[in-house]
């Protein structure tokens, strides 16, 4: 299988959703994709079963705050950079691209630094998703070394890291971000093919695909992506209240959306750090990560980022289950609600679906249990 220009709209579409709010704005991804493809041709998108044992493995994605990234493009350098420091210190080129997170432009954009480097696109990502951390990856989960970190910026820096784990990873990565301006291109956990099986979420570049195509020429494009994703549609309104701040090199901040139509005299609150991280409604959590949770146009069931939230939409937010790698006792200490500093136990979201008769169908936890870092 290749991914041409034709098929970069609906992998950007399903990348967003997937991006649950983060993960970089896709349009930006789609012009680089588009542009590459026409320039060096299509991608071929290969399994990781069809790599040799010791092909090297090269995940790629953008570090830092969404809202940066609108203005601050990453150039046609950074991976090139990239590429060739991790070649100097393996003493061995990558054989293949993975995108380190299939949310956002970061599931999009690998597409268009594998067609400019010459390689495949691995069908896989280290999150199955969007988190807003550099630890929070399925190879940090399983076990692995963070070994050596690479960095490019747009002036031309590189940067090569070599922490003693994954959170030292996060701090120290963070901080050359922060230097870069809160935007840079970041390459980690690199590792070979024999080392990836089980410790990456094989798959998600063909699932992003595939959601992303459930809307093309649907006459209810919400109904129909909320049956592909099998999600639990937590609320339809108009977005009333955004506060958001860029701090740290994240977007960190909160909006409301107030029910209308048959949803009229509810009202949801979502806790962002890049990504939306918990939806609270009348005192309760109705989702929470690692469940995904997204944000999409009521009309076009387009997703809407978090740093694209604005007063006035009419939305409606949809929340699903997450890989089960991140319901384990390690991912859910990784990415789980206790690592963005809240103190409840994790409840799946189909579970706070089912569980009770309240208002809007739920008997979830009580929000008095949870304790935002601030």
């Amino acid at each position: 299988m290749v991914i041409n220009e034709d098929d970069v709209p609906a992998l950007a579409r399903g990348c967003a959703v997937l991006g649950t709010g983060g993960g970089g704005d896709v349009r930006t991804g789609v012009l680089a994709a588009k542009g590459a493809i026409r320039a060096y041709g299509p991608v071929p998108l290969v399994r990781l079963d069809t790599l040799p044992g010791d092909a090297l493995i090269l995940p790629l994605s953008g570090i830092g705050a969404p809202t940066v990234g609108h203005e601050m493009i990453h150039s046609e350098e950074e991976p090139k950079r990239i590429a060739e420091e991790v070649e100097r210190l393996f003493g061995r080129p990558p054989s293949a691209i993975m995108s380190a997170e299939i949310g956002g432009e970061n599931g999009v954009s690998p597409v268009a630094w594998a067609a400019r480097l010459g390689l495949p696109l691995l069908d896989a990502d280290g999150m199955g998703r969007a988190f807003p951390e550099v630890q929070m990856v399925s190879m940090y989960v399983a076990g692995l070394p963070a070994d050596v970190v690479v960095m490019s910026d747009v002036a031309g820096n590189v940067v090569t890291i070599r922490p003693v784990d994954g959170l030292w990873s996060e701090r120290l990565a963070r901080a050359v971000c922060v230097a870069s301006g809160s935007h840079a291109l970041m390459a980690d956990y690199i590792l070979t093919a024999e080392r990836a099986h089980g410790a990456v979420i094989e798959g998600t570049v063909t699932r992003a695909l595939s959601i992303g195509r459930a809307t093309e020429g649907a006459a209810d494009p919400l109904r129909a992506l909320t049956a592909e994703l099998g999600a639990a549609r937590l609320i339809t309104g108009k977005l009333t209240d955004v506060e958001r701040r860029t701090t740290g090199g994240f977007v960190r901040g909160s909006a409301t959306i107030e029910g209308t139509g048959a949803d009229r005299g509810r009202t949801l609150r979502l806790e962002l750090q890049n990504e939306n991280l918990v939806a609270l409604e009348g005192g309760r959590v109705r989702a929470v990560v690692p469940d995904l949770i997204t944000v999409v146009d009521t009309e076009t069931a387009g997703a809407v980022q978090t740093e694209a939230l604005r007063y006035g939409q009419r939305v409606t937010v949809l929340a699903w289950a997450c890989d089960p790698l991140w319901r384990t006792a390690k991912g859910l200490e990784t990415a789980g609600p206790s690592a963005f500093g809240y103190t409840h136990e994790y409840v799946p979201v189909e579970e706070l679906e089912t569980a009770g008769a309240s208002a809007f169908g739920h008997d979830s936890v009580p929000v008095e249990e949870l304790e935002g870092r601030g």
